[in-house]
Parts: C-alpha cells; structure tokens; sequence
C-alpha cells in the first residue's frame, strides 16, 4: 500500500468515525413531545431534562381570571417534585398579554391564576425554576389543532 493509499484509508476511516459519533450524539431515545399522550389533556413541551404538561381552560371564551396548571416530568414521565419551585405562565392571546405566577401545588403540579380567554392563537410561554437548577423555560400553543385534527392528543 503506498503512503498516498495509506493517508486516503485513514482520512477516509476518521471521516466515517466522525460522522457516525455525530449521528450518535444527537440521536435520542426520548420520546418527542408530539408523539405522546398528555396525562392531564394539555400539551406537552420539553426544555432542558424536563417535559412539561400546560393545562389551561379551553373554553375560556371570555376574558376571565382562570387556571393555568403545569406538570413536571422527567423524560422518562417520572414526577419531579415541585416543592421550593417557582414559575410563571405568559400568556399571549389576541390582543391581550396575561401573565400567571406559578406556585407549587403538590407533587409535580405548579399552579397560577391570569385572566385570559382561549383564541385559537393563543402562545403560552412558560418558565419553570426548580429548587438548585437553573430557570427552564418552554413555549406552547395550547389552542393550536394538530395535524390530525385532535387538539387534545396525538396519534
């Protein structure tokens, strides 16, 4: 083998090396977020290593002060305790900007208040800080139809 073949042989191996290693840093068995059901009817998002369940009131057809509940699970769907966390809720709907502060409310569930009414273009951007972590923040938009048409799950 000549040293020209040589040096191709390996070039060639790093390269394959390095692509592979590439791909498989950034595969992850984590289920995405769209491909599962939400235990509580809300939407899923994920931010950091946690997976977050945004549950607001659907038919909130009027601006009225109303619930915004978020669960905190582990990618695994492992509850993680929200005692000592703090959070907020913004809530951006039509014209209107409300924002919730979220308190713990047993187990992995943060609750808060705001006024707001559901549109069918409603962002809810959410910001969780959990006890010794750094803040994590997540955007939803609970309102949004899947592509299957269901607005409460997917298939």
């Amino acid at each position: 083998m000549t040293s020209m073949t040589r040096i191709s042989a390996i070039l060639a191996t790093a390269l394959i090396l390095a692509t592979g290693a590439t791909t498989a840093l950034a595969h992850s068995d984590a289920p995405h977020p769209d491909t599962l059901k939400a235990a509580h009817g809300g939407q899923l998002g994920v931010a950091g290593s946690y997976s977050y369940e945004l549950v607001v009131v659907k038919d909130a057809k009027d601006v009225k002060e109303s619930q915004v509940v978020v669960y905190v699970t582990d990618h695994a769907g492992q509850k993680i305790p929200t005692a000592g966390a703090s959070g907020t809720a913004t809530i951006l709907a039509g014209k209107l900007k409300a924002s919730a502060a979220l308190q713990p409310d047993g187990d992995n569930r943060m609750k808060g208040i705001a006024k707001y009414t559901a549109t069918p273009d409603m962002k809810v951007v959410v910001s969780v800080t959990l006890p010794g972590k750094p803040p994590e923040q997540t955007r939803f938009t609970p309102m949004a139809v899947a592509k299957d048409g269901h607005t409460d799950h997917t298939h």
